[in-house]
């Protein structure tokens, strides 16, 4: 009997299949140029201190920025804002030069205005590389939130409007099947 490794098995079908939220990672790098990255692999760890884990590509150049600067913003996406994620997913290195932004005083990264229905200015307060991600731990320092609006999601390589999808639970409430 002999033992065999088992090759790697390629889980973004599985992972597609569970729909989140999206957000868009920010930060800036050495020289103070914006740096930013389409993320969807991110949860709360932790509500004192208020802490999020979230995943990044290690060798993408925000992920680096994120590390040396030790701070980064996340930018929640809302419901009509999937261009930005896109946009952020590209390799476009104009990215920031197509879409609205600030840097408000002792932010994490550029709050990106247009897009976002929230956003977390968060100090990072670990690391682990696992495989070709970095998973960062940041504690939230601050954030905003604008509760009118609604997030975008997205599951199995499309998107989704919350309001869409909350709309029919509603049209389905209180109905019984037979």
């Amino acid at each position: 009997m002999t033992d065999r490794p088992v090759p790697e098995a390629d889980i973004r079908p599985l992972m597609g299949s569970f729909p989140s939220g999206v957000s868009v990672v920010t930060t800036l790098d050495a020289d103070g140029t914006p740096r930013g990255m389409t993320c969807s692999s991110l949860a709360s760890v932790a509500l004192s201190p208020p802490t999020l884990v979230i995943c990044l590509r290690t060798a993408s150049p925000t992920t680096e920025s994120v590390l040396s600067s030790g701070q980064l913003a996340l930018n929640l996406l809302h419901e009509d804002a999937h261009g930005t994620s896109d946009l952020f997913s590209s390799g476009n290195p104009d990215r920031f030069a197509l879409s609205e932004w600030r840097l408000p005083l002792g932010a994490g990264g550029p709050h990106l205005t247009e897009a976002a229905h929230a956003i977390a200015d968060c100090a990072v307060v670990g690391t682990r590389e696992v495989g070709d991600h970095t998973t960062v731990f940041a504690q939230v320092r601050r954030f905003t939130a604008d509760e009118s609006a609604q997030p975008l999601l997205y599951g199995r390589r499309r998107y989704a409007r919350w309001s869409d999808a909350t709309a029919a639970a509603k049209e389905g409430a209180g109905r019984v099947g037979t």
